[in-house]
């Protein structure tokens, strides 16, 4: 095994006395292993955030393509996953939070709709770093997402945070489909959140044989394909 295998190989396992070593012995920080990725890729992933910290002291681009693909950014795959700790030492080092990758991505709205109700420490720490919390991905803001996902908590949190309430987040509320009981039931939740002035806030007046949505974490695997 070379020297890069080897650094790729310590930063995905979290093993920051091996990723020194490698250092050490002269191994190019952002060189890709024989997998194409690089160690700052995979350990922003891994959420390892002393490995991360350790690869950028030692010069690794805080806003190379990442991703089994490329089409990523380090600070996308940190959000996604919610690795705030990953997250803040990328933001520290520099890395812009707008658009981002090939794909577009926005951190801000990975890390508030990825898994079931997103990761509000992360959104906390991108939108205090200056990201705007109006930002748009794929003509949708977080809020729109979250919105259409049912996530009622990141909803009043983002809302909280200043994001601009519309109907097109009630709208995008409305989008679940009449099979699913609860899912109804969310919807209904949702739409009782005052989110656009002036809007309808009843949760009878809910929209009810509207598509499904897809997840932007899925999307983001299907697309880079």
């Amino acid at each position: 095994m070379d020297v890069a295998d080897q650094l790729v190989r310590s930063a995905d396992a979290g093993d920051v006395i091996s990723v020194a070593r490698q250092l050490e012995l002269g191994a190019a920080v952002d060189v890709p292993g024989t997998g194409g990725r690089t160690a700052l890729d995979v350990a922003a992933g891994r959420g390892h955030a002393d490995v991360v910290r350790l690869l950028i002291a030692a010069g690794a681009d805080p806003e190379q393509r990442a991703g089994e693909y490329e089409e990523s950014t380090p600070l996308c795959l940190a959000a996604i996953r919610g690795h705030t700790a990953v997250v803040g030492a990328l933001l520290d080092a520099g890395a812009r939070t707008g658009a981002q990758g090939r794909m577009g991505w926005v951190p801000l709205v990975l890390a508030a709709t990825a898994g079931n109700e997103g990761y509000p420490e992360t959104v906390d720490l991108l939108l205090d770093h200056g990201a705007d919390v109006n930002a748009v991905m794929k003509r949708k803001t977080a809020l729109d997402w979250a919105a259409g996902f049912g996530q009622i908590p990141m909803v009043r949190h983002l809302l909280s945070r200043g994001a601009t309430p519309s109907a097109k987040a009630l709208t995008n509320a409305c989008e679940h489909t009449d099979r699913d009981p609860e899912c109804r039931q969310t919807t209904g939740r949702i739409a009782a959140v005052p989110l656009g002035a002036g809007a309808t806030t009843g949760a009878e007046q809910v929209v009810r044989h509207l598509p499904e949505q897809d997840d932007p974490e899925t999307e983001v695997k299907n697309q880079a394909q």
